[in-house]
């Protein structure tokens, strides 16, 4: 039997960039527009706003969430907009992402005749007390979303514990995140590393500090100096603060550690590497580049920090090191040295369990049903 359509609302909150929420929303609203009526509501200077506005049969709401006490004139104005936009759509569901758009979400729907549901999903592992999430716990919201076994264990040990709850892996495209022909995965690599023997580790998970990659630096620097010089590291993401290039060059890293930018297509540099590293010691969940990467055939260092183990099988697919530890980080790049031949064959592994457990279909199927029995337990 074909599933009712449903008139879907997606928010999130950012002005720019967005990171794994964007990638979250956009991989929904493109997907289930195909059977659903398909709403993005984000700021219109974001990136959410432009790419949901060229999804086919996704209709992009320019729609501000500002936060905070010195902007309540501006929020009053959000708020009308938002609830006459609510009142006009009559929303099935309301899929918000963080926050801001949670707390904006429930004022807005003050004195509707018709509510509809709130779904939220758990993006980070910062944690969920204090009063506000009582409240939006208690009065709006009707069911969270998960991303892995981490969250879901701290989502049932706070306020949202009264709330329906599901798990729901993130999934990505297999299709487009996908290996390369030898050939060109080489010419790419040959961009930053002249050495054909040397050991290429990258990252598209972007530059914040609690990402780890200057940890994965300091590491890099603590091992002998005829081992230090066959590792290269590849970081995607906005340009690192000058002090953090200051200290790279301090190390006498600054030819082996790469800084290709922020790049609208990732997959170009991660062909190139020869395993990947996310190595997160705050506020990560599951990392969508972390799955990215092994779709591309890529083995990945994770830290053991939230749900970041899920993703691999230890010496199968990938290896993870206690967050923050640099030591263990140069042991395990000298392993990687060492294990240097064995690493197109995790590659392959990664691969392989990509398209057993990563794929988008399974990822939007999932969040369908659970919204599916939400409606029903109506």
């Amino acid at each position: 039997m074909r599933a009712a359509v449903l008139k879907l609302l997606f928010t999130n909150f950012h002005d720019g960039d967005g990171g794994g929420h964007t990638t979250y929303v956009l991989a929904l609203a493109g997907a289930l527009a195909a059977r659903h009526q398909v709403h993005v509501a984000a700021p219109p200077g974001s990136r959410l706003y432009r790419e949901a506005d060229l999804l086919p049969g996704v209709h992009a709401l320019a729609q501000p969430f500002p936060n905070g006490l010195n902007k309540l004139r501006a929020r009053r104005h959000a708020r009308r907009q938002l609830s006459a936009r609510l009142r006009e759509h009559e929303f099935d569901l309301v899929h918000v992402n963080g926050s801001a758009d949670h707390r904006l979400v429930m004022a807005a729907m003050r004195g509707l005749s018709r509510r509809p549901r709130i779904v939220l999903t758990k993006h980070n592992s910062k944690p969920m007390a204090g009063i506000g999430h009582w409240w939006r716990a208690r009065h709006g919201t009707d069911l969270v979303i998960a991303v892995c076994d981490y969250t879901h264990r701290a989502l049932a040990a706070s306020p949202y514990r009264r709330c329906r709850l599901a798990t729901v892996y993130n999934g990505v495209d297999i299709a487009h995140f996908a290996p390369w022909p030898a050939a060109q995965a080489q010419a790419q690599r040959q961009r930053w590393v002249a050495d054909p023997h040397a050991l290429l580790l990258g990252s598209s998970a972007g530059t914040a500090n609690y990402k780890g990659w200057t940890d994965l630096v300091e590491a890099l620097a603590l091992l002998p100096p005829a081992l230090r010089r066959q590792v290269h590291l590849l970081i995607a993401g906005r340009p690192p603060e000058t002090r953090w290039l200051q200290h790279i060059a301090e190390l006498g890293l600054a030819e082996q550690v790469h800084f290709p930018g922020l790049l609208a297509d990732v997959r170009p540099a991660m062909a190139a590497i020869d395993a990947g590293f996310v190595l997160s010691w705050d506020v990560e969940t599951i990392s969508f580049a972390c799955r990215e990467m092994m779709a591309m055939g890529k083995p990945v260092l994770v830290s053991d920090y939230a749900g970041l183990p899920e993703n691999i099988r230890p010496q199968v697919d990938g290896w993870y090191v206690p967050p923050r530890d640099r030591a263990a980080m140069a042991r395990m790049l000298q392993q990687l040295l060492q294990q240097r031949d064995a690493l197109p064959a995790m590659g392959a592994a990664a691969r392989r369990h990509a398209e057993e457990a990563f794929g988008l279909s399974r990822f939007v199927d999932s969040t369908e049903a659970a919204y599916a029995a939400l409606l029903a337990a109506r």
